[in-house]
């Protein structure tokens, strides 16, 4: 009977979904007395383990002749000595509806790369907020952190509301500027409930201290999100198992000489005894002919699964390839954008080798150019010549061979790489690509050189009788560019010029289609853009262009397309409140009320030139004075004869 009992109680247990969790936030904002209290009320702490805390706490605890339940969490004697988390502390529990691991990670600015590696494998975030203190930069710089490494859902923990009386007001302020911040990030739901870690308020019950508080406890909150199946979490089982198959070669099994098999984890969607495979990057294909388990061969796979495949046909593959389905290829390419956080004290400097790690291939590499650091009290995004420690930064790298890889967007697992120290070997850097870069020198033949044409720019423009040039209008939505980038074609047309309008609108209709109008995005939509604007100026035209482009660096890089004095930088300037008011497409109207995600100028940010060639003020100028400015600056260049 009692075997019975335990191999029924055995498969309750594994039928529970299991829910992986990150706690952070600002030092001392009380992580590790939070998770000890989840364990000590959920009954998950033995009776050895509480008496050796009950020892050291006379030691090293913090809380009198009580206690000090951070210590079932701080497990290093420098953690206990400093009362500071140092590194990443995984703990288990269970409730009757779910399993949890939980990852206690650093809240110092010194350990951030700790807490970056806690929160890759995590679900859902608990970010801590000392109700003192408020929200403080660690605390946003981890949020921003949890949302760029794909977490879409985030409870806040206003803890130590002992400390300020429990007092409803401190709560309800501090839950509505953590809600500014968060409504610039990609978080699908922030939930926010007043804590007291210390005696368990509102932890596991509810405290009659914040009766006031008509929310869920913490433990309910965390019972009751959505979750992922029975072995996994949210993100893995929802995203990854739905995803294209992507399969990393770890090794290549021999274990006999008529035995040859490719071995690794799937790392996203499925695969089945006969489908077809395509190895990246090189592109040759063949068929699964046997997957191959610990246990036995199998007909089919799914993500997770550690698996040795056998093909029908004998190619070359080795450590570090990536087996797809031919329909859901990855990208290849030599270079890629990536979002980079920095973790060493030695800063990421452009032109520095570095070795990086994209799941099992390792490669050279070298950051071209820092496109852009992020402020991450502000989220504006700043143009800087290195990282620095904890600081976090788009930055362009090229390889020195093609890999394989995704977007972390598409894949968390195929789509982050480590930065490592080619001379240390110890790892500076955590990096989610954003996109391949299809540039002159990536994802093409090393064959493909650029043609030069027998009929010069000079002789083509000459023909036109002007000189070839980019006006790269700049500004707010509803600032006038369209208006005077329009007006401006018109006025060339009537005196005999040719020009082309690339307008914003008209470019992702076609062109820039599946871009969106993340910060990401808007880069590589300004990419683009430039790379057509230098064909038609090579062409011989006078090119009109009217886009946001809100970032200095990204304007930059398309003047380093041009040849000098060629990229004209119109500087089309209004108020936020004069384009809030015009609102011609009524977007303003909707990004203020939450329908319009990454929308420049209200939660997105805009850097205005520094240096244009040319400002038209549209508060005081016309339209028709406007295309006068603009005429007038063309003739006194002599782009126009």
């Amino acid at each position: 009977m009692a075997v019975t009992d335990i191999k029924k109680i055995l498969a309750e247990d594994s039928d529970k979904d299991l829910l992986r969790f990150i706690t952070c936030g600002s030092v001392d904002d009380g992580k590790s007395t939070l998770i000890g209290r989840l364990l000590f009320d959920s009954k998950q702490v033995y009776e050895d383990q509480l008496s050796a805390v009950a020892r050291d706490s006379k030691k090293w605890g913090t809380t009198g002749d009580e206690a000090d339940l951070a210590l079932l969490v701080d497990g290093l004697q420098s953690e206990r000595e400093q009362g500071i988390t140092i590194d990443v502390a995984y703990r288990y529990f269970a409730t009757a509806r779910r399993k949890f691991i939980i990852a206690d990670t650093p809240g110092h600015e010194q350990y951030t790369r700790n807490m970056t590696t806690g929160a890759s494998t995590a679900d859902l975030a608990v970010i801590l907020i000392d109700a003192r203190k408020g929200v403080q930069t660690q605390t946003r710089r981890h949020s921003f952190i949890v949302s760029l490494l794909g977490i879409k859902r985030v409870i806040v923990a206003v803890n130590k509301m002992d400390l300020v009386d429990f007092d409803q007001r401190r709560f309800e302020e501090i839950e509505a500027g953590y809600r500014e911040f968060a409504n610039k990030l990609d978080f699908e739901s922030v939930d926010c409930l007043p804590v007291a870690a210390l005696g368990g308020d509102n932890v596991t019950l509810r405290g009659e201290s914040l009766g006031w508080f008509e929310g869920p406890t913490l433990l309910e909150l965390l019972e009751r999100v959505p979750g992922g199946g029975v072995g996994s979490c949210s993100g893995e089982r929802s995203h990854e198992a739905a995803r294209d198959f992507r399969l990393p070669v770890q090794y290549v099994n021999r274990h006999s000489s008529d035995f040859r098999g490719f071995a690794g984890t799937i790392a996203g969607g499925s695969v089945a005894v006969g489908d077809p495979i395509m190895v990246m990057p090189s592109g040759r294909q063949s068929q699964v002919e046997r997957i191959v388990t610990f246990d036995g061969d199998i007909d089919r796979a799914e993500f997770g699964q550690a698996v040795t495949l056998t093909l029908q046909d004998e190619i070359d593959i080795g450590r570090g390839d990536l087996l797809v389905h031919p329909d859901e290829r990855s990208r290849v390419a030599e270079a890629l954008d990536a979002r980079v956080v920095w973790m060493s004290d030695a800063p990421l400097l452009p032109g520095r080798q570095y070795d990086i790690k994209l799941g099992p291939k390792s490669v050279s590499a070298i950051p071209e150019v820092i496109e852009h650091r992020i402020d991450v009290n502000t989220l504006e995004s700043q143009h800087v010549d290195q990282l620095n420690l904890n600081e976090i930064g788009l930055v362009r790298w090229r390889l020195s061979a093609p890999a394989a890889f995704d977007s972390y967007r598409h894949n968390r697992h195929t789509g982050a790489f480590v930065v490592v120290d080619r001379i240390s070997n110890l790892t500076v850097g955590a990096a989610m690509i954003v996109r391949p870069v299809t540039d002159t020198l990536a994802d093409k033949s090393r064959d493909v050189v650029w043609h030069e044409h027998k009929i010069t720019k000079t002789q083509r423009a000459g023909q036109k009788a002007q000189r070839p040039a980019v006006l790269w209008f700049t500004g707010l939505s509803g600032a006038g560019k369209s208006s005077v980038a329009n007006a401006l074609e018109q006025a060339l047309f009537l005196r005999g010029h040719h020009s082309y309008l690339l307008d914003g609108d008209n470019v992702r209709h076609g062109l820039n289609r599946d871009l969106g109008f993340t910060d990401e995005d808007r880069v590589e939509n300004v990419r683009r853009i430039g790379e057509v604007a230098r064909l038609m100026a090579d062409a011989g035209l006078v090119v009109i262009t009217a886009f946001i482009s809100p970032f200095r660096s990204d304007r930059a890089l398309v003047r380093e397309l041009m040849e000098p004095g060629e990229f004209i930088e119109v500087y089309v300037s209004a108020s936020l409140e004069t384009c809030e008011r015009r609102d011609p497409k009524g977007l303003y109207a909707k990004a203020r009320a939450g329908a319009i995600k990454h929308f420049t100028g209200i939660d997105s940010p805009y850097e205005p030139p520094e240096h244009p060639e040319i400002v038209i003020d549209t508060e005081e100028l016309s339209v028709e004075e406007g295309v006068d400015v603009v005429l007038e600056y063309l003739k006194r260049k002599s782009i126009l004869h």
